[in-house]
């Protein structure tokens, strides 16, 4: 797995926001939860990513991958135990850390693209996660995935 690319720091008003993709909430389920319009949600996260040199439309699950690996926002404390994933569940963890298409997710983590589906909905079975957003956030707080080594570099996250 590549390094994140260095990242900088969230204001208070943004890692407000930030936490609400940490639990899950897409962008009008953070604007109805924080009173906040539409639109003021969709500029934060715009502003979110590019502090966390993301594509400008990322996925939520890599935003909140590069969220917590860089240490801008704490993984909230595991639930429940940590299960036993496959290699090529953690390959499939990963990539969908990385990587926002389906085909380049598939391609990453070695599955044929027609495959893909059903091997994340056993993931997210086997983990307990509702959707890939939670299922990065559970990796993260079972400590399956790296956090930001000092001065990373990667050429980003494909849209």
């Amino acid at each position: 797995m590549t390094a994140l690319a260095p990242t900088q720091p969230l204001t208070p008003s943004e890692q407000r926001i930030a936490q609400h993709v940490i639990k899950g909430l897409d962008s009008r389920e953070i604007a109805a939860a924080t009173q906040l319009k539409p639109s003021t949600v969709h500029s934060t996260l715009r502003t979110v990513r590019w502090k966390l040199a993301c594509p400008e439309r990322c996925s939520l699950a890599v935003v909140a991958h590069r969220l917590l690996g860089a240490g801008q926002i704490t993984a909230p404390a595991p639930q429940r135990p940590t299960p036993d994933l496959s290699p090529e569940q953690i390959s499939l963890l990963k990539a969908a850390t990385e990587h926002t298409l389906p085909r380049d997710i598939a391609r990453t983590a070695g599955l044929a693209p027609g495959d893909l589906r059903d091997a994340l909905d056993q993931l997210l079975a086997t983990t307990g996660a509702q959707n890939t957003t939670e299922l990065v956030v559970l990796a993260h707080s079972w400590q399956l995935l790296p956090t930001e080594q000092p001065h990373g570099t990667r050429n980003g996250a494909s849209q």
